[in-house]
This record gives C-alpha cells, sequence and structure tokens, in this order.
C-alpha cells in the first residue's frame, strides 16, 4: 500500500495509526499542502477534491475520505478490529467518530480557512477564533457524550480501540497546534491520554 497524507493532516493521521494498529506495511508521500501541492494536475487526477489522504492498495482505484478508508481497512484486512462486533455498538462508534471527522474537522481544514479569510477578508486573528470555536464545538459535544452515555469504558466504544478513538486523537492532537483550552473536556483527555 502507498499514501499520500501530509504530517499535519487530521484525516491521514487517522489512517496512518489504523495502518499501524493492523500491522499493514505502507509507504507515504507527503504532499506540501501549504505550497498547494494537493491541487496540482498530477494530485487532482488522484482525488479531484485535492485532499489527503488517498490511499493505494495495489492496482485498483486510489482509496479517499479517511473514514471510508478506515471502513475499507476493517473489511478487508485483519488484524486489530477497529469496529465492535455488535451493531449497537459499532453504530456508536461510527456516530462518535462522525462528531469529528464530518461535522468538527472540515470547519478548520486549510481549504476553509484559506477560503474564508480570502472571499471575507477575514483576518487571521479572527480565522483562529473561528477555528477553536469549530474545536470547542466538537470536544463539547464529544465530553457531553463520552461522561453521559452508556458504551464509554476505557475508550470511546468500550475497552478496545475503535474508529471513534482515531478520530478522537485527531481531533486532541490539534488542540495542542491551534492553542485550544482543553480543561472543560476531562473524558476526552483521559481517552485520548489513554490512546
Amino acid at each position: 500500500m502507498h499514501m499520500y497524507g501530509n504530517w499535519r493532516s487530521a484525516a491521514a493521521f487517522r489512517v496512518r495509526i489504523a495502518l499501524k494498529l493492523k500491522g499493514i506495511a505502507y509507504e507515504e508521500v507527503f504532499l506540501d499542502l501549504d505550497a498547494g501541492e494537493q491541487f496540482k494536475p498530477d494530485f487532482l487526477a488522484i482525488n479531484p477534491q485535492g485532499a489527503v489522504p488517498a490511499l493505494f492498495d495495489g492496482d485498483g482505484p486510489p482509496l479517499i475520505q479517511s473514514l471510508a478508508i478506515l471502513d475499507y481497512l476493517e473489511e478487508t484486512r485483519g488484524g486489530v478490529r477497529l469496529l465492535p462486533e455488535d451493531p449497537r455498538a459499532r453504530e456508536r462508534a461510527r456516530s462518535l467518530a462522525q462528531v469529528v471527522a464530518c461535522d468538527t474537522h472540515p470547519l478548520y481544514v486549510p481549504r476553509v480557512r484559506t477560503y474564508l479569510m480570502e472571499a471575507y477578508g477575514l483576518p487571521q486573528a479572527r480565522m483562529m477564533e473561528f477555528v477553536r470555536h469549530s474545536f470547542t464545538t466538537g470536544l463539547e459535544t464529544l465530553e457531553k457524550r463520552l461522561s453521559g452515555e452508556p458504551g464509554t469504558g476505557r475508550f470511546c466504544q468500550g475497552d478496545a480501540v475503535s474508529h471513534a478513538d482515531l478520530c478522537l486523537v485527531s481531533l486532541w492532537v490539534g488542540t495542542g497546534i491551534f492553542g485550544v483550552e482543553t480543561a472543560p473536556y476531562p473524558t476526552v483527555a483521559r481517552i485520548a491520554e489513554d490512546c
């Protein structure tokens, strides 16, 4: 397998963790997102959205979108299970993962930040307020669910790592990069530290 990614991409980070947990050998080509390498014609032919990760497994077409890649790896590879066997537990793990990957992460990716600053003249300081607000909204949701719902154990769903934990960790790492206050989220912090 080989993957296009970036050291700072939360989505590529999630896939990288899954590959390592499952013991899958892979090579990674890092694109310089700040330099716009993801928008060069060669990469747009791989992923027209111009986003990482893009994973190749053999000769087939590229796999794109981190959650879809995680599902693919779960369905096609052995090793550590990253989704629970029980359907309701599996749904909960996926739901928690989507809080991050679908509702929080898309708001602070570089293409959104760049668009908001260029299209609306949003100064960098105001953009960082928006980014921190996006993180806070996601962290508040995770904290309420993880501290109040049955099913939370050592990890997001029970005592085994799942897609939800890969997403939670990718969000948690970003809190340090963007200077997000984390004290109000003790359950999220505990799970992130265990991960």
